[in-house]
């Protein structure tokens, strides 16, 4: 069981540098640690509650503001999609979720990354933003990857980091605080899961102030390329941790 306490501090201490650095990715992170040894849906609540910790820890060490006609229709679309993701996820074949995440991840980001220009998307509007915002809610109802999408779409929109960050921070802190009320209310999160969250909370402590304190030096390039490659590292992790198990059930 101490092994079990480990790796859960690991992921945490790793996920929150991450989520402090880049202003998201703490669940996809944490997962290429949890995902090898706990339960699917024990991960996916933990996932939740250190990303929710870590936005919580953002929206007081690094303040972007928001600007409330841009970030409504993400919030609204998030809002649908929470309920979605939440009833999906006690069904949820996670290692099938996990191969598709970590695919469409190691395919489109290094694209993204490898290319002298990135294409920047004008078109379908707040419409647009509304049906990616949901589908972060969806994956935040799933297991707290609520920025993922999100980020990728704010980098194709061409936003500066500042922008970006602002729009993710508060969708992200929006969504989590929806998504942990609806798994208290629903009794996803149990008694023995209790123990687990006074280990991650104070082991994401530091490293996240730490992220966070490195942000605010980071170019424009420099923080695309971050987080560009840490969505490709996340991808890789989740390839790695489902796809050993998708091939024996074949066998």
């Amino acid at each position: 069981m101490e092994s079990v306490y480990v790796i859960v501090a690991l992921g945490a201490i790793v996920a929150g540098f991450v989520q402090g650095l880049s202003g998201f990715a703490f669940g996809l992170v944490a997962m290429s640690f949890w995902a090898w040894t706990l339960d699917p849906r024990l991960a996916a609540t933990l996932s939740v509650f250190g990303a929710l910790v870590g936005q919580v820890l953002a929206a007081f060490t690094v303040r972007r503001g928001f600007e409330l006609q841009r970030l409504l229709p993400f919030v609204l679309g998030g809002l649908a999609g929470i309920p979605l993701g939440v009833a999906v996820l006690p069904h949820l074949d996670m290692d099938w979720f996990k191969a598709l995440l970590g695919g469409l991840l190691v395919i489109w980001c290094p694209a993204m990354l490898m290319a002298r220009a990135l294409p920047r998307v004008t078109a379908g509007g707040r419409i647009a933003d509304a049906a990616v915002g949901m589908a972060g809610g969806v994956l935040g109802g799933i297991g707290g990857f609520t920025g993922t999408l999100p980020t990728l779409w704010c980098t194709l929109r061409g936003m500066d980091k500042d922008a970006q960050r602002a729009i993710v921070q508060n969708f992200n802190l929006s969504m989590l605080l929806v998504t942990m009320g609806i798994y208290l209310a629903t009794g996803v999160v149990t008694r023995q899961v209790l123990p687990l969250f006074a280990i991650v909370a104070p082991a994401m402590l530091l490293p996240t102030l730490f992220g966070a304190k490195l942000y605010v030096g980071i170019s424009e390039a420099r923080f695309r390329q971050i987080v560009l490659g840490l969505l490709t590292a996340s991808g890789v992790a989740l390839l790695a941790s489902s796809v050993p198990a998708l091939l024996a059930r074949a066998g």
